[in-house]
């Protein structure tokens, strides 16, 4: 600190619901800085989603963004009833698909021990990383895939 500058008491305020406005501020500024440091301002969202042929309502989906010419894959949802009918795999096919057409050479996601690490698995991607929940023999499992 320089000689006769005093030091702002900063308010900080423990949050259960996020302000969304401050938080999407901050997400902007910290892009800002990525782009500063690299060059490159490629965050793309990405995303699929299952409708019902009959009504069009939207049933789930897959979305994620790229970046950095990596894939993330964010959430991935799907109904209970059309689960092991090949959807799922359609839906990442796809979104790996213009992964690839955008340049991605990795993937990588994060998901829970009894979500969906043994689907990943089966299409593909590795484990690298695990980290305990406080749920006896659950954890947060995190996975990735070679695109090339």
């Amino acid at each position: 600190m320089q000689a006769g500058k005093r030091s702002k008491e900063f308010i900080l305020t423990l949050l259960d619901t996020p302000d969304q406005a401050a938080k999407a501020e901050a997400g902007s500024a910290l892009y800002r800085y990525n782009i500063e440091k690299t060059g490159i301002a490629d965050r793309t969202p990405i995303g699929a989603s299952l409708s019902d042929p009959e009504t069009g309502k939207v049933l789930g989906g897959l979305w994620g963004r790229t970046e950095l010419g990596l894939l993330f894959l964010d959430m991935f949802y799907l109904p209970e009833e059309i689960r092991g009918q090949s959807q799922g795999k359609r839906l990442l096919s796809a979104v790996e698909r213009e992964a690839r057409r955008r340049g991605c050479k990795r993937a990588v996601v994060e998901t829970s021990s009894f979500q969906a690490p043994g689907f990943y698995r089966r299409h593909g991607y590795e484990e690298f990383g695990r980290v305990a929940f406080d749920l006896p023999g659950h954890a947060r499992v995190y996975l990735r895939k070679s695109l090339e």
